[in-house]
C-alpha cells in the first residue's frame, strides 16, 4: 500500500474559466499538486495574475485568452498547450455561463449562448485532447457540473440547469467510450459556492439556501478544487462515470 498523496508531478492540466473563482482555485491547487497549467479564459489580465501565482509556487503556467464558445478558439488553445508542454494529461471543463429567469423569458440567443459555453465547449475540448490521452493510455477529464443539473436548480434558469444536466450525461458516456484507453471521465456537482454567481443572490435567497445546507454555509472555491485534485490523481484511477456531490449535504433527490 502506498501513502495517498494525490500528486500530479509531471502532469499537464488545462483548466477553462481559470481567471477567477472556482477555476483559479482549481488551477492553483493542481499546481500545488505538482502539475504545470494551461489557463484558459477570456481576459488577459486576471489570467496573468493567476499564472504569476502558479509560477511563484514553482510550476509552469501558460495563460491562453480564448472565447471557448468558438470551436476554432478551443482548438487553438489546445494547440498552444501542446506546443508549450507537448501534451494535456488533465482537462478540467470549468468555465460556465449563468442564466436566471423563468423558462418563458429565455430567448433563443440566451439559450444558445449558455449551452455553447457550458456544454458544447466541453465537447469540443474533449475531442481536441483525447487523441493524445488515448495514445498515451492515461488521462483525466473532469467536468464541473452543478446541483442544478440534478435538481432543476434552486436559482438557476432552464438554460443553465439543462446545460449542466447535459454535462453529467456527457460525462457518463465518455466514461464508457474512454475507459478502454485508460482515460477516466468524472463530473463534480457543486452546490452554492461563494463566487460571482452567488453575489446576485438577494439576502432572502442567501438566507434560505444557507438554512437548507446541513453544514450551514455556502461552499468555497477551494472545496471544489480539492475534489478536482483527487479525481485528477493516480489514486482515483478506478473512478469513472461518477458525479461527485460537493454541496454541504443540500442535495435532495
Amino acid at each position: 500500500m502506498t501513502e495517498l498523496a494525490f500528486r500530479l508531478d509531471g502532469r499537464v492540466a488545462l483548466v477553462t474559466g481559470a481567471s477567477r473563482g472556482i477555476g483559479a482555485a482549481i488551477a492553483l491547487e493542481l499546481a500545488l499538486a505538482g502539475a504545470d497549467l494551461v489557463l484558459v479564459g477570456r481576459s488577459a489580465e486576471p489570467l496573468a495574475r493567476v499564472a504569476d501565482e502558479i509560477r511563484q509556487s514553482g510550476r509552469a503556467a501558460l495563460p491562453v485568452v480564448a472565447d471557448i464558445a468558438d470551436a476554432a478558439q478551443v482548438r487553438r488553445s489546445v494547440d498552444d498547450a501542446v506546443a508549450r508542454f507537448e501534451r494535456v494529461d488533465v482537462l478540467v471543463n470549468n468555465a460556465g455561463l449563468g442564466s436566471r429567469g423563468p423558462y418563458d423569458t429565455v430567448s433563443a440567443d440566451e439559450w444558445s449562448a449558455v449551452l455553447d459555453v457550458n456544454l458544447s465547449a466541453a465537447f469540443n475540448y474533449v475531442q481536441a485532447v483525447t487523441p493524445g490521452m488515448r495514445l498515451r493510455r492515461w488521462g483525466r477529464i473532469i467536468n464541473i457540473a452543478s446541483i442544478s443539473g440534478q435538481t432543476g436548480g434552486v436559482s438557476g434558469s432552464v438554460a443553465y440547469s439543462s446545460s449542466k444536466a447535459g454535462l453529467i450525461g456527457f460525462t457518463k458516456t465518455l466514461a464508457r467510450d474512454l475507459g478502454p484507453f485508460g482515460v477516466t471521465a468524472n463530473a463534480i456537482a457543486p452546490g452554492q459556492i461563494e463566487t460571482d454567481m452567488s453575489r446576485v443572490l438577494t439576502a432572502d435567497e442567501r438566507e434560505f439556501i444557507t438554512n437548507s445546507i446541513p453544514l450551514g454555509r455556502l461552499g468555497e472555491p477551494e472545496d471544489i478544487a480539492y475534489a478536482v485534485r483527487f479525481l485528477a490523481s493516480e489514486e482515483a484511477g478506478y473512478i469513472t462515470g461518477a458525479t461527485l456531490d460537493v454541496n454541504g449535504g443540500i442535495l435532495r433527490r
